[in-house]
Order: structure tokens, then sequence, then C-alpha cells
């Protein structure tokens, strides 16, 4: 299973494979036509509350990442054709936090790889 991670603000690359937006708000400053976005499937990106209170420091990393789980739970069957796309593909999560370790695109990825 191949599950990159990459800031939207990093340039595509060739090797990016299948490009999917998991933030439920376009990355400020991103071109549409720069960014290469082949899928942007809001309803995965976490809930705007679950959001705002981590963003807002209410909730710290391990306390987001259970809540954020428990709403992925709720999507399992829209995310299980993008887990077995990177069965045999690349897919880039790609994500606009600037914390590369602590941010949705994180979470997802963990989960993806065990939906498989």
């Amino acid at each position: 299973m191949s599950i990159e991670l990459k800031r939207a603000f990093e340039a595509p690359k060739r090797g990016d494979g299948h490009r999917v937006l998991v933030d439920r708000l376009w990355p400020r400053g991103v071109a549409k036509a720069d960014a290469r976005i082949d899928e942007w499937p809001k309803e995965v990106a976490p809930s705007d509350a679950l959001r705002k209170a981590f963003h807002d420091g209410e909730l710290g990393w391990g306390e987001f990442r259970r809540r954020y789980l428990a709403e992925l739970k709720t999507h399992r069957e829209t995310l299980r054709p993008l887990a077995e796309r990177a069965s045999s593909d690349t897919v880039t999560l790609v994500f606009a936090s600037r914390d590369p370790r602590h941010n949705n695109a994180v979470v997802l990825r963990q989960y993806l790889e065990r939906l498989r």
C-alpha cells in the first residue's frame, strides 16, 4: 500500500499518483489549476467543530485523533475505494496544515491502511 502525504503548498510531482485533498476548505493561496487535485471528498475531512476545536487548542492531538477516527468510521464505504486504489497505485493525501506530523491526513492514512 502506498499512501503518501504532501502539503498543498508543495508542487505536484509525477510520482504523486492519485492526489486527494483531505481538507474541508480549499487551501488559501493555492490555485486550483496548479494543485492537480484528482479527488476532493469533503465529507471525509474532520467536521468543522472538530477542526476548529483542534486548531484553537481546545483538543490535544490524542483526543483529536480519537474523535476523527470515530468520524471516519461513518464514512467507511466512501473510503473503501480509496484504500483499494492505494493497494495498486500511489495515493497522495494533500493537506494544508503546517504541522506535518499532527494533522488529519496522518490520521486518515492510518485509517486507510487498516481499512484495506
